[in-house]
Order: structure tokens, then sequence, then C-alpha cells
């Protein structure tokens, strides 16, 4: 299934969102030097943060930025994290942050933030190309700026 966007005004926003797009205004902006001293000066859990902070974002500051965060699930075998990032690099993607959950059962979670300004080809062709790979069980993009 595609994923699908949507453009929100804001009084329509449930309030765990608004706040979460509040707290990365204030780390933007350096009025708070932490998640943690951002959410609590806007009202917010940390975990209703990090559950928000991904998704939301200002239709203003969208439009200045390029950053696309890809979540895959990776079979825990040898190079197969490696081939993902070679994909993303022959892509031209430009890997910004990268997390790895400890394997479980033999799969791993990989969260990859990526400024996408220069990517060859369309977001939906890249994540083709990273579900092909083999070891891939997975991939999405669960936040895009």
């Amino acid at each position: 299934m595609a994923e699908r966007y949507y453009a929100v005004r804001e009084d329509l926003l449930p309030e765990g969102m608004l706040k979460a797009e509040q707290a990365k205004e204030l780390l933007r902006r350096g009025e708070a030097a932490t998640i943690h001293e951002a959410a609590e000066r806007v009202g917010l859990s940390r975990s209703a943060f990090y559950k928000y902070k991904d998704g939301v974002y200002a239709l203003e500051q969208a439009s200045r930025e390029s950053i696309a965060t890809l979540s895959m699930d990776l079979e825990h075998r040898s190079g197969v994290l490696s081939k993902v990032l070679g994909t993303l690099a022959a892509s031209e993607g430009n890997v910004l942050t990268i997390s790895q959950s400890i394997p479980l059962q033999g799969m791993a979670n990989v969260v990859v933030s990526m400024d996408t300004t220069i990517v060859n080809g369309a977001l939906p062709e890249l994540l083709a190309k990273l579900r092909s790979l083999d070891g891939v069980k997975r991939a999405t993009v669960i936040g895009r700026s």
C-alpha cells in the first residue's frame, strides 16, 4: 500500500502532534538544549514526542528540507546492512543518522534518516530497490520533510 500524506489545519491536529512540532521548533531555534527539555516546556512526554516527531512538520519547514526517515526490518546476517547502505549511497542519499535495534529472533529494526536532496530517482523507487535486497523484510518511509 502506498503511503499517503495530508496537509491538515493546525486546529484539527491532535494535541500530541501539535506539541511535538512545538518542541521541535524549540530545538531548531536553540531555545531548548535537549529533547527532554523541549518536551517538558510544551507539556509533552518524551515517548509522545518520539511517537510523533517524524510524522508531523510545519508546512513551511517541510518545504525547506529534504530529509526522509526510513524504517527497515533486516535479517540478522552479515552483510545485509552493508548492502542497504551501499544502495542508499548508490542513489546519492546522504545518511544523517542510523539506529539499529538489538536483533531479536533473527531480525533487527534499522532506522535511517537521510538527506534526499540529490537522490537519483524518486523515493518510491529507492524503497523498491531496498525491498528487493536479500535480507530486507520491510522498508518504509516513516517521516519526510
